[in-house]
């Protein structure tokens, strides 16, 4: 059962998908109601789910599950993962791709080769106040709180200590 993103509670599980680049304002318009389709259709072993799908930021795919009406079973979240290949494709853009780093710098999104991270921060491209969209937020509510937040309170922190000389 489809429910608008924002109505989705605080305790809402959630699944981001960064793009590997901006989406359009056309791309965004003509992906709506395949977001709403695939929404209203989801279900888990038969039980339709309190579901919702949105494009954050021109660049996030976030899918959202009230899981106090229904839990995500695996065949769902293989449906959900179909989907997703579904509008790759599509859009002619990768979301599944981990190796990218996102980052909010003067409102754009830029990404970052998780490799070329020790070189970001050491040239000061990278610094702690940052804003970094950690996708693996799991819960609507932390996304509303923390995402983005600086890179040095997310896993990157590490990233900013001073090196120990051994």
């Amino acid at each position: 059962m489809f429910v608008s993103f924002d109505q989705l509670p605080a305790h809402a599980r959630i699944w981001i998908y960064q793009a590997n680049r901006r989406l359009t304002d056309a791309e965004l318009a003509a992906v709506q109601p395949a977001l709403a389709q695939f929404s209203a259709d989801w279900t888990s072993h038969g039980r339709a789910l309190q579901a919702s799908a949105a494009i954050l930021h021109h660049q996030f795919l976030v899918i959202g599950l009230d899981e106090a009406i229904a839990d995500a079973s695996g065949c769902s979240i293989d449906a959900s993962v179909r989907f997703v290949r579904e509008l790759e494709a599509y859009w002619g853009v990768t979301l599944l791709e981990k190796s990218q780093l996102a980052f909010l710098v003067n409102d754009q999104v830029e990404l970052m080769d998780r490799r070329e991270l020790r070189a970001a921060v050491a040239e000061g491209r990278l610094r702690p106040d940052t804003l970094y969209f950690d996708n693996t937020v799991a819960q609507r509510g932390q996304l509303a709180a923390t995402w983005p937040a600086p890179a040095a309170q997310t896993w990157l922190a590490r990233y900013f200590q001073p090196s120990v000389v051994r």
